[in-house]
């Protein structure tokens, strides 16, 4: 069954499906997806990391069941799931950040390991649960700064605390995995995503949400490394691709594995080259000044091979990254000129949606 052959839509109607972090950014974006779908939405998740946040500008919180929570709570995710009886799970819940990942170590373990292996426990207690997903990142692998796209059975070793954290996450799902939910009716999987870019990300520490607070004050953006290169996609493309594994593996276990989810190579640009698409989108004579400020060790060149998910799904990006930049300064636009912004993101899903279809149709 090729991704080609499936309409997400009609799986996800009416669905009991449990998001842990969905305040996030990706998270909001999610849940938006799921609640056009007819889905019955329940988010685990701490407060909104950001003000402004997505969470609050969409509104999603009065479409589904929205519970504060944290993953590092075992007894109160427990009465979730057993209030919930969630179908299908999908953890995002994570601390994100590289930097803070050096300032805050321990929380970043402590979320990222420990809050992977309360939400496995769970699944592992709650035979409802017919399909889980764990999303990581594409900072799980061993960086040796090639060329070449890394493949899923590269060794896992981030650098800093928060890719390793990410590399445990995955070890820790595939011991739970091997360890009991073989012998269960739960399918299993995690995806490894790149970097994502999309309208409401208001997150410290990132190149396209610096890009907008600038626009916003009028001012250069200023890029502390322009030479680092990263797979960026929009946030929509990773998101159809998670609930893309999840229905799949749900109907026919042969779908279950780990996943790269990135763009096509061409896709895969310096942090230079990103600005240059936003200024170039955003007009207004927006321009960006090279300012190393000597932070911590990151990744110079990360680029990830897809041909695993293609081949097993039919599947391939629909917006390219200079499509994906514009859709962004679009969404930030209609944010700061004050429209509806659950609209606005219903527009953007279904102009996804449409073309992705339209893609499928015309293969």
């Amino acid at each position: 069954m090729k991704e080609e052959n499936w309409k997400l839509s009609d799986y996800y109607k009416g669905k009991r499906v449990l998001v842990t972090g969905h305040t996030g950014f990706k998270g909001t974006w999610l849940c938006k997806i799921l609640s056009l779908f007819g889905a019955e939405v329940t988010g685990y998740a701490l407060k909104p990391p950001t003000a402004p946040s997505l969470f609050e500008i969409s509104g999603i919180s009065d479409k589904i069941n929205s519970i504060e929570g944290d993953v590092r709570d075992f007894p109160h995710l427990k009465s979730v799931f057993e209030q919930v009886q969630p179908e299908i799970v999908l953890h995002l819940a994570a601390q994100p950040l590289v930097r803070r990942s050096y300032e805050a170590p321990v929380e970043t373990y402590e979320t990222n390991v420990m809050g992977t292996v309360h939400i496995c426990e769970c699944v592992r207690l709650f035979p409802c649960v017919k399909s889980f997903l764990n999303v990581t990142t594409d900072k799980v692998y061993e960086n040796k700064e090639w060329a070449w796209g890394y493949r899923e059975n590269e060794p896992l070793d981030g650098y800093d605390p928060y890719s390793n954290s990410k590399s445990c996450s995955e070890l820790v799902t595939h011991s739970y995995k091997s360890s009991f939910f073989q012998n269960m009716d739960t399918a299993v999987s995690t995806a490894r995503a790149g970097n994502v870019i999309g309208g409401g990300d208001f997150a410290d520490n990132r190149i396209i949400p610096d890009c907008i607070r600038a626009a916003e004050k009028k001012e250069a953006v200023i890029i502390r490394n322009p030479h680092s290169t990263r797979p960026y996609q929009h946030v929509l493309e990773p998101l159809f691709v998670y609930l893309m594994i999840a229905a799949m593996q749900a109907e026919e276990r042969q779908y279950e594995g780990s996943y790269n989810v990135g763009p096509e190579d061409r896709d895969c640009i310096s942090t230079g080259e990103l600005a240059d698409l936003f200024c170039e989108s955003w007009g207004e004579g927006m321009s960006w000044v090279n300012q190393y400020d000597g932070g911590p060790h990151e990744a110079n060149f990360l680029k990830l091979d897809c041909s695993k998910l293609k081949s097993v799904f039919g599947w391939k990006p629909v917006w390219d990254v200079k499509t994906a930049v514009e859709k962004t300064a679009a969404w930030s636009k209609a944010w700061l000129n004050g429209e509806n912004m659950d609209l606005y993101m219903e527009k953007q899903i279904l102009e996804y949606q449409e073309q992705r279809e339209k893609e499928q149709r015309d293969v």
